[in-house]
């Protein structure tokens, strides 16, 4: 150190003897001015040529300029789901916390309301930094107003280094602009603008956004530490993410909150406390990015359909009908129960799995619309058609195809409560008797078609009731072929289904496809008792200003009559209470019983696809599970087994979260018989105990006639009665 000292006042006594030479004086003089002279030539015909040809971008443009902001799409309770397009949302400079234009001009341009446009002083150090180090590219001249220019016009003014001159020439144009950036509008608009224009990382571009991405809370609300933290990025946001390096980010916010300080915006004892204040990410706007992606996308078309490319550029706001917490919960219970199929240990499972197909492509799977593997979709509409959750398969990025609203798959079973409408509607009553014995019928004049039940056997004399909680074919076809094919495609087309049902009797068990969405808008009228909804994902459309741009009416349509819509739901309740969902519903305890449920099971004949579409007094829920091209799933693969789990394990939270509904209220003016099961008549005391049963009735279908054949004389050798002895004790059509 003793050496450097020396050094140096040798060198300074040796340039002071040269300076007592009069003649080495005026040389050093005469240098100086030229090169002054040289660098005021040259930044006087760079500033005069800089902007020639128009280069230079116009107030006249920048009135005009609009800043970009992202469409958003919002949850039932105002969460944000997502965004797209530049994310950004324009806030005004009142509306901010204060602390953020404090913390932004502390680091970035502290003498900005003292200077027209450009800091001169900070300028002239930038430049004699430049020349000493040689690094024209070095920065450190640009204030909020050539910043702000910079942000807004990046086309005109691009950050290109390749060469000195051009960096020279930019910085030139930027300071012009800034300059008459500050000529016409205030200083308070300019740093408005700043601040909603600037890029803070992510998809964040101004600070609201980077506020709800990084905090998950509005820039209103910002305290002086999280404020510091975005003023820290502004320069390098990446390299300062607070989720990826939390202690880089606060040493730089430290660095902000002591400029802070020395510019008396902060008391000493407010800068430590706020020093100490530790960062805190949360979700914030990308938390529920990637969720409700087939969702959205269901919502993006409609709207894109009714407003055009606008949408992504003026800051629309879609404020949907979804349930996150639903959401999530959909998405898992679906994706468990597949494992579990995948897993094998439901069934024996013959095919390969995701994470075997993912494997064999080294990692990544390739991006297809239709996939070997596995599939599922779930979609949950309120009784007002509000969709709720949708899930349209495994992985959207994988596979962009919605088979919620998309997927043309055979019901099954889960068709048959058309059938049995078609029935209480024409007279017929639950106890009303069908036998369950093999048919034969022609089908589009080929071979005969003779279908059999899921079981394989035949079980004789039963009641539609009996047969829709047991999901018995032969007692739903015969039914239907009674009523007639056409009169129960009619009764489905009132139900809300618009793709093309025949006339064929096999449409009687669900052969002909479906649309997932559809059959949850139908299954609403047995959630409601009679009144179907239209699915509905949008509550409404909000322009940037919050102008309501579009608000979608709620479509309802009463197809059934309560009395007749409550006996429906009473029987599918009787799926539930010991039909074909009570195991994996209410025997393993997944769904409580203090929670009203009802449903239906459908699986196709060659166990290609299996359902269950659940329902409560106001939640309706269609499941699927399948591949997308048709093969079977599992040997004796039933909707029961592995489609209704899902349901039950999804339901079981859904319900965990919010109160138990009421139960159905049975309107006041049916009737009540004792009914024998295997007659259809009013029970005596004769009938065997165990086949006698309570049923409700609609005044006027009731049975009036009491059972012949369980009397005093009875004798065991008489036959049960035959399908067409049993229908005159019914009331007519």
């Amino acid at each position: 150190m003793k050496r450097v000292k020396e050094l140096a006042a040798s060198v300074k006594e040796f340039v002071a003897s040269l300076w007592e030479q009069e003649r080495v004086r005026y040389a050093l003089i005469a240098v100086v001015l030229g090169v002054g002279g040289l660098g005021v030539g040259m930044f006087w015909g760079s500033w005069s040529r800089a902007c020639a040809g128009a280069s230079c971008p116009s107030i006249a443009e920048f009135d005009e300029y609009r800043p970009v902001q992202s469409l958003k799409y919002y949850a039932a309770d105002g969460r944000l789901i997502t965004d797209a397009g530049e994310s950004r949302t324009v806030l005004p400079l009142e509306d901010m916390s204060p602390a953020i234009p404090a913390a932004m001009l502390a680091i970035e341009d502290k003498r900005f309301f003292d200077h027209g446009g450009v800091d001169v002083t900070r300028c002239v150090f930038a430049a004699a930094k430049a020349a000493l180090t040689l690094s024209f590219g070095s920065g450190g001249c640009s204030g909020i107003s050539m910043q702000l220019a910079r942000n807004i016009f990046p086309r005109r003014l691009p950050s290109d280094r390749s060469s000195k001159l051009t960096t020279i020439r930019r910085k030139v144009r930027e300071i012009q602009v800034a300059l008459e950036l500050e000529r016409t509008y205030t200083k308070e608009r300019i740093i408005e603008l700043y601040l909603n224009q600037i890029f803070l990382g992510g998809r964040a571009h101004g600070v609201e956004m980077a506020s709800q991405q990084y905090f998950g809370k509005s820039a209103a609300d910002l305290n002086v530490a999280e404020a510091a933290s975005l003023a820290a990025m502004t320069q390098r946001p990446n390299v300062y993410d607070p989720r990826r390096f939390p202690e880089r980010l606060a040493r730089r916010r430290n660095t902000v909150i002591n400029l802070m300080r020395d510019q008396d915006l902060l008391a000493p004892e407010e800068a430590e406390y706020w020093k100490a204040y530790p960062i805190a990410v949360s979700r914030g706007a990308d938390g529920y990015r990637g969720v409700a992606q087939y969702f959205v996308e269901w919502v993006r078309q409609q709207v894109f359909a009714r407003f055009g490319n606008r949408l992504f550029t003026e800051g629309y706001r879609i404020y949907t009908t979804l349930d996150l917490d639903m959401q999530l919960a959909a998405e898992r219970a679906l994706e468990d129960q597949i494992l579990a199929i995948e897993g094998g240990g439901i069934r024996n499972f013959n095919h390969e799995s995701y994470d075997e197909y993912v494997a064999r492509h080294g990692g990544v799977a390739p991006l297809d619309t239709r996939t070997p593997y596995l599939q599922g979709a779930l979609v949950t509409l309120d009784t007002n058609g509000y969709v709720l959750s949708m899930v349209g398969g495994r992985n959207y990025e994988e596979s962009k195809f919605n088979r919620a609203v998309q997927a043309l798959r055979q019901p099954g079973s889960t068709f048959k409560p058309f059938v049995f409408s078609a029935a209480l509607r024409a007279g017929r009553p639950a106890s009303y008797i069908i036998e369950d014995e093999p048919i034969s019928a022609m089908q589009n004049d080929s071979m005969p078609w003779e279908p059999v039940n899921f079981e394989g056997d035949f079980r004789g004399p039963m009641t539609i009731r009996e047969g829709l909680k047991l999901s018995r074919n032969l007692v739903a076809i015969r039914m239907g072929m009674e009523l007639g094919v056409s009169t129960v495609v009619g009764e489905a087309r009132g139900y809300g289904l618009t793709t093309p049902i025949p006339e064929f009797p096999s449409t009687l068990i669900g052969a002909a496809s479906v649309l997932p969405i559809e059959m949850a808008s139908a299954f609403t009228s047995f959630a409601s008792m009679g009144t179907q909804a239209a699915p509905l994902g949008i509550q409404r459309v909000e322009d940037a200003e919050g102008n309501i741009v579009w608000e979608p009416r709620v479509r309802k349509t009463r197809v059934l009559d309560r009395d007749h819509g409550w006996i429906l739901t009473d029987m599918l309740q009787d799926v539930v209470r010991s039909g074909t969902g009570y195991l994996p519903i209410r025997d393993r305890g997944q769904v409580p019983y203090d929670i009203p449920a009802a449903g239906k099971t459908g699986t196709t004949n060659d166990g290609s696809d299996v359902w269950y579409i659940g329902f409560t007094p106001e939640l309706v829920t269609a499941l699927w599970i399948g591949f997308d091209e048709r093969k079977q799933i599992t040997e004796g693969a039933a909707g029961g087994l592995l489609a209704a789990p899902a349901w039950a394990e999804y339901m079981n939270e859904v319900y965990s979260r919010r109160p138990a509904p009421d139960p159905w209220v049975r309107p006041s003016g049916l009737v009540t018989r004792e009914v024998d099961r295997f007659t259809g008549y009013r029970a005596t005391q004769f009938c065997p105990r165990q086949e006698r049963y309570w049923d409700w009735f609609v005044p006027g279908t009731e049975p009036t006639e009491f059972c012949p054949y369980h009397q005093v004389n009875f004798r065991l050798t008489h036959a049960l009665p035959t399908e067409s002895a049993t229908h005159h004790i019914h009331a007519p059509n």
